[in-house]
Order: C-alpha cells, then sequence, then structure tokens
C-alpha cells in the first residue's frame, strides 16, 4: 500500500466514458495521466506515457508487449483493458511479473448479441442494397425476385463458440423460428438445453447451416480458422457472420468465397486491419456487409464499461477484489 499523500501514477491510453474517468478522479488514490484524445495513442508516447506508473488503463487498439511493460517499470501492478478480448495483451509476459488484469466481459454481452443479430438480418436480407437503390434510383416497378435474401424460419444456425455472447446471439434467434442450433467449441455446455443446441463437430456445423456465426475468442487454435478449406464446405446459399475477432477469418479466402459464388454472402463488425482500409477488396462486394467494429456501441454499454474498468483499475491499484479480474 502507498503511504497517505502519495498518489499512485496511472496512465489511460485514450479518452474513455465519464462514468469511468469520474470514478478515477474521484477516488483520491491516483494521479490520472490521460492521451487526451478518441484517436489511438502512437506507439511512442504510449512507452512514455507508461514510465513509472502504477496502473495501465488500455483499450484493445493497444498492444501491451513485453516492451511497454519494460518501459513501465518495477511500479506497474496492474492492467484494466477496456475490452471483454485481451489478445492485445501479452498474457505470459504479464503473468511473469505478477501483473494483475482487470477486463470488462458479461456488460457488453446484450450489446454485442444484439448488433449480430441485426448485421445478420441486415446481410441476408439486403439492407444495405435495399438502402442504396432507394437513393441511386434502382427502385422502379415491383418485380418478384429483387433484392431477395434468406430468412431465419426454419433455418438451421450454427455458432461457433457458445460462450456469453455465443448463447446470447442463439437466445436471440431462436424466437425467429430456427428450426435447429448447432454449436461447436472445446467442450459441450450444459446452457445450450436452453436453446436445443446440439454439440457438433465443427465439419458438420459448416457444412449443414444455413447460417454461420462465428463468436468465439481469438487463440492460435482459431486464427486463420475460417479459411479456404471452410468455406468450401458451406452451402452456397449460406449467410456467414463475425462478431468476434478479425484474424478468425482468412480475408482473402472469404473474398474469393463470396466473388465466386461459393458461399451467399458475408456480414462482418470485424476485420483485419482495424480500420479496414478503403480500397480493400471486400468492399467492392455488394454481398459483402462490413461494420466498423461497434459490437458494443450503446452509450449504456460504453458508460457501464468506463465505469467497470476504472474500478478494475483502483481494485489493482489497492490489492483489493476486482470486480472483473482475468485469472490466468
Amino acid at each position: 500500500m502507498q503511504t497517505v499523500g502519495k498518489l499512485m501514477k496511472v496512465f489511460v491510453t485514450r479518452r474513455i466514458p465519464q462514468e469511468g474517468m469520474k470514478i478515477l478522479s474521484t477516488a483520491g488514490v491516483c494521479e490520472v495521466c490521460l492521451w487526451d484524445s478518441d484517436e489511438p495513442v502512437p506507439r511512442e508516447d504510449l512507452l512514455k506515457g507508461v514510465q513509472e506508473a502504477h496502473g495501465l488503463l488500455c483499450m484493445l487498439s493497444d498492444k501491451i508487449d513485453a516492451e511497454v511493460l519494460d518501459a513501465a517499470g518495477p511500479n506497474l501492478k496492474v492492467i484494466s483493458t477496456l475490452s471483454v478480448g485481451f489478445d492485445h495483451l501479452a498474457i505470459n509476459e504479464i503473468k511473469k511479473r505478477g501483473i494483475r488484469v482487470g477486463y470488462t466481459p458479461d456488460v457488453l454481452t446484450d450489446a454485442t448479441a444484439e448488433l449480430t443479430v441485426a448485421l445478420l438480418l441486415a446481410t441476408a436480407r439486403r439492407l444495405p442494397e435495399g438502402v442504396e437503390e432507394v437513393k441511386n434510383g434502382g427502385w422502379s416497378s415491383w418485380k418478384p425476385l429483387w433484392l431477395c435474401g434468406y430468412g431465419l424460419s426454419g433455418s438451421t444456425v450454427g455458432v461457433i463458440g457458445l460462450g456469453r455472447i455465443g448463447m446470447a446471439i442463439a437466445r436471440r434467434l431462436m424466437p425467429f423460428g430456427v428450426k435447429r442450433l448447432l454449436y461447436s467449441g472445446r467442450t459441450a455446455k450444459a446452457c445450450a438445453a436452453e436453446v436445443n443446441g446440439e454439440f457438433v463437430p465443427l465439419d458438420t456445423l459448416v457444412s449443414e447451416s444455413d447460417f454461420v456465426v462465428v463468436s468465439c475468442s481469438l487463440t492460435p487454435e482459431t486464427q486463420g480458422l475460417c479459411d479456404k478449406a471452410f468455406f468450401s464446405k458451406m452451402k452456397n446459399t449460406a449467410v456467414f457472420v463475425n462478431s468476434s475477432r478479425g484474424a478468425v477469418v482468412n480475408q482473402e479466402d472469404l473474398y474469393k468465397a463470396l466473388s465466386s459464388g461459393e458461399i451467399a454472402a458475408a456480414g462482418l463488425d470485424v476485420t483485419t486491419p482495424e480500420p479496414l482500409p478503403t480500397d480493400h477488396p471486400l468492399l467492392t462486394l455488394k454481398n459483402c456487409v462490413v461494420l466498423p467494429h461497434i459490437g458494443s456501441a450503446t452509450y449504456s454499454t460504453r458508460g457501464v464499461m468506463g465505469a467497470l474498468s476504472a474500478q478494475n483499475l483502483l481494485a489493482g491499484l489497492q490489492g483489493t477484489d476486482m470486480p472483473s479480474e482475468l485469472t490466468f
């Protein structure tokens, strides 16, 4: 514990929601150094900012590796990330140094699940194309097959990774009249019974699903999981949706599958890199809907995430229990 009157330095790598800043500024235990921008902190400023910090509050766009930890020095006792994902953190290095990590699971589950369902429907029912046709004068008389897409009623949905968010997506999709809910992952989940989920091998899920929804975390096993072989097993009428992490998908292979008609359409809320360059081939396709990683972007969710990340940081500084601590 620090002696009374000696404030601990914390570095915050971006402007965060006011709910979080208020908690930090009124706590009376830390001096906040903020990278006062909505844009990511440049690497050199990150390395400078963390020097002698006791705590670090970062975003998923900040790569926290051995170089950053070395720059911070021995004072660093806690890293709090404003995200549920932690693939941007060098966990082994952090563990080695005995630094605690806080993250923000659960609170963004509902918002991300809602967005995933919205993206699935927008992609399957060709909403962005429809909006564009209205604007560019392509809307003429009614035509029997114009802008037809694919519906959920009577369909088979496959969810890759039935964790918190995967389960929340499944719960929301079932009332649309989904006939079968398949899921794959490391182990069968007891909670799957609630949605009559069938635990199947990945190959079965990919080949039998009308909608394939990726909701797994990014690990060495899932990196590049959705590749040429994966898309070749999908139905040519199937819709692919990813709201997990961009690196789970081989985007070149996805482009080929979409442009050749091997699969019907894709909806992505995550890409590699982020932001996706405006001249990227995927953006030339009408059957690919790309969103700018807005899964958790509701005012209330981001506010709660900001508060939780601040509470995690303070708990780490004071050596108390964190509301949401990552266990290694």
